[in-house]
């Protein structure tokens, strides 16, 4: 039996329960229907139905978001110790189930299983480093004046709301969960509806691993439903979002009347630029390890390519090679590089852009077609001879296509890199360490590495500037959202206070 073919019957064990039951929402420890009826998960591999999905709307939201409130003071006050060993816990478990997580993102997903059966074991390590800061999350700092002994401390801020994407689903609500579960706060999930299954797994893996009834509850249906309703809500005290900076706008204007805390990461058009002293064998691998990984479908992706002149037409050709050898397959087969893409909507986003660079004067220099008709598949493409200009090179498509833009001289870089309304990430690769140092300082994004793909640590600061979002996480920048700070002064000595009204 081929790995292939193992894969899909444990698949197909892991799928019996929910193509029986359907995904139910949980609130408050309990399964409970959708208020509009369901809707149906689609696979992009086949496009057939995964399982029909509770449809929740804004009355669904309003009794998770008071399960939520009502969870929050027994979380909030739990020792430190016992929330620790509860997240703990939910890490063992998610370890323990990593397989099974793996199988139904791929199929929910279209993502590889070359990508995702290593996501599952980065949402425990997302439960095991945040487990790890509970201890201190509310530590403050003494803060001595001439009269004041003066005291900072956190607390978390309430129930919050967290919406997640749907390309790397699991990984990414970890992301937010565990950071807010260590902080004390309550958390109601709305996941994205085109990729529903691996929240449902979580719910249930945190619930088995002690964590009490409506501090974690999952709302499944559309944004202008029920994710509108959970920004507007006046128990949710924050909202974590991310996904496409339209949303991002849309949220933020949403949470207004009730002064919603909003955490956005949003989309990028992140340049890759490629200096002709560079490591060149090492830039080609990160260059298409960076966007043709994940389907093309990472906010992270290096999806504009910054060529300098000198080597542009060798380092070119060498990549229109391998892109051209990029496997395009079956995501559960372990030899499949790129699956199909998440939905016939988004399908049809992507390949729309093959016609526009055409009409814009750019050349295809690999891919810009589709593959069969079972799926959502494309190759992955390459455009050339592309400016700044263009909307292959302005517009976030989010799949596995790269455009290639020719520069002579630093400054010319760096102006093409900046000239973007998104600003997340950005990858730079010399050997000069000066031009490094200078080009990074000047360089307008939240996230920049140098003579590296992206590599994730968790202590460190993810996020972007300009339409790339709003707030960090990671490390302490991740519970700076989660909890409002609280200054207490406490006299030291008999100062002089001013007297009115003597």
């Amino acid at each position: 039996m081929s790995i292939l073919t193992d894969n899909i019957a444990k698949l197909e064990g892991h799928l019996a329960r929910f193509r029986q039951t359907g995904i139910l929402n949980r609130v408050a420890g309990q399964d409970v229907p959708g208020s509009a009826g369901t809707f149906d998960s689609i696979s992009p591999v086949d496009k057939s139905v995964v399982c029909a999905v509770a449809h929740g709307t804004a009355a669904d939201i309003d009794v998770a978001a008071r399960a939520a409130k009502a969870a929050f003071p027994a979380w909030r006050d739990m020792p430190a110790l016992e929330r620790k060993k509860i997240l703990i816990r939910v890490a063992e478990g998610i370890e323990a189930r990593a397989e099974e997580i793996a199988l139904c993102e791929c199929w929910d997903t279209g993502q590889a299983w070359r990508f995702m059966s290593k996501a599952a074991l980065r949402g425990a390590e997302n439960f095991r480093f945040f487990a790890d800061q509970v201890t201190s999350a509310r530590d403050g700092k003494h803060l001595q004046s001439p009269t004041l002994m003066n005291i900072t401390t956190r607390s978390p801020i309430g129930p919050v709301g967290v919406i997640t994407p749907w390309n790397t689903p699991f990984m990414l609500s970890t992301w937010k969960i565990a950071p807010a579960l260590a902080a004390g706060c309550t958390v109601v999930h709305k996941p994205a509806e085109a990729s529903p299954l691996t929240a449902r797994l979580l719910v249930e893996i945190a619930e088995e691993a002690g964590l009490p009834p409506g501090v974690l509850n999952v709302v499944n249906g559309f944004g202008e439903d029920a994710g509108k309703a959970l920004t507007e809500h006046k128990d949710i005290k924050a909202i974590a979002f991310v996904g496409e900076s339209r949303t991002g706008s849309m949220i933020t204007k949403q949470g207004a009347d009730t002064l919603k805390r909003v955490h956005l990461e949003l989309g990028g058009k992140n340049p890759v630029i490629v200096f002709d002293d560079a490591d060149l064998e090492r830039a080609l691998d990160a260059v298409i390890f960076m966007i043709y990984s994940i389907n093309g479908e990472r906010c992270t992706s290096s999806s504009r390519l910054l060529i300098q002149d000198t080597i542009r037409e060798d380092f070119e050709a060498r990549l229109a090679a391998r892109v051209n050898n990029i496997k395009v397959g079956h995501p559960l087969d372990p030899e499949t590089e790129i699956g199909p893409l998440i939905s016939e909507e988004h399908f049809a986003k992507v390949t729309s852009y093959f016609d526009i660079a055409d009409q814009d004067g750019a050349q295809t220099a690999a891919g810009g077609v589709t593959l069969g008709d079972e799926g959502y598949f494309v190759r992955p493409t390459l455009f050339t001879g592309a400016t700044n200009q263009m909307r292959i090179a302005r517009e976030e498509i989010f799949g596995p296509v790269l455009t290639s833009i020719p520069f002579t001289t630093e400054a010319q870089a760096l102006e093409i890199a900046n000239d973007t309304d998104y600003g997340l990430t950005g990858y730079v690769w010399t050997n000069d360490l000066t031009r490094a140092l200078r080009f990074t300082d000047k360089l307008e994004a939240g996230m920049i590495w140098v003579n590296s793909e992206n590599v994730r640590h968790l202590p460190t600061p993810f996020g972007g500037v300009k339409a790339s979002g709003i707030g960090r996480d990671g490390g302490d920048w991740s519970f700076e959202f989660y909890m409002e700070q609280k200054h207490v002064g406490f006299a030291t000595g008999q100062h002089k206070i001013s007297r009115l009204g003597v």
